[in-house]
């Protein structure tokens, strides 16, 4: 019996964009299902979904990035998908280098597998304060789990039963699910693996990391979550000595 997988899209304010990955995906992953969360868009994202005839979750609330995929990920729990490829609804994302994941999950068994920017040198620019960001997050990471994670930052993931069905839980998904929860996955016995992938850069619309004030709030709450990890990790040694 063939795998049911799901590609989670969460979309605000995308109307100029949601359209390049929809159609990429029907083209280079067309076996796989799709699912928009619209994350109460202010402009005609909605009247674009339509048009397109594709299925989409309508929040009554905006959840921001975080709510509106752990919604798709609900959505895929209810509906007892075997894989989730979470995808961005900007552009940035390739639907032929998502079947990446989807091969790597099959070979390692895996119940993540991240599309790295870093694995391997691509034509992918990283903004230097962000580059500088990742670093820090790859040195925690690494000295929390002893795993060297290259792009902890990565958007695009696919997440086998095991793992839809915890992020699914209440208080399993937190506002910025990046390097502080892919750091706890491993920490928590969950295989983590990656492969590299080519993104793209977003052409039109704004990031969610757009601005200062929300880059800086993104990376306190990740370094503090980073940090308990870490010295969570290091009481975990001392007990099992």
């Amino acid at each position: 019996m063939a795998d049911r997988i799901l590609f989670v899209i969460p979309a605000y304010n995308e109307e100029q964009n949601i359209r390049k990955p929809i159609d990429d995906i029907r083209t280079n992953f067309e076996e796989a299902d799709i699912i928009v969360v619209n994350d109460c868009s202010e402009d005609r994202t909605v009247r674009v979904l339509k048009a397109l005839k594709i299925d989409y979750l309508d929040l009554p609330v905006n959840l921001g990035y975080s709510g509106a995929v752990q919604a798709g990920i609900k959505y895929a729990k209810r509906n007892e998908y075997d894989y989730v490829i979470q995808f961005d609804g900007d552009g940035q994302h390739l639907a032929i280098e998502a079947r990446k994941l989807y091969d790597k999950i099959k070979e390692t068994g895996a119940n993540i597998v991240i599309g790295s920017r870093f694995l391997e040198k691509t034509e992918y620019k990283h903004p230097f304060f962000r580059k500088i960001g990742t670093r820090f997050f790859v040195f925690i990471i690494k000295f929390a789990t002893r795993r060297t994670i290259t792009d902890p930052t990565s958007g695009m993931q696919i997440l086998d039963r095991k793992t839809i069905s915890r992020y699914a839980q209440p208080g399993q998904y937190p506002e910025f699910p990046d390097a502080n929860l892919i750091a706890k996955m491993i920490l928590d016995g969950y295989k983590v693996e990656e492969v590299s992938c080519k993104m793209m850069e977003r052409t039109d619309g704004v990031s969610m990391h757009a601005g200062i004030l929300k880059p800086m709030r993104y990376m306190i709450k990740n370094v503090y979550s980073l940090l308990l990890i870490g010295v969570s990790s290091i009481f975990r040694r001392r007990q099992k000595k």
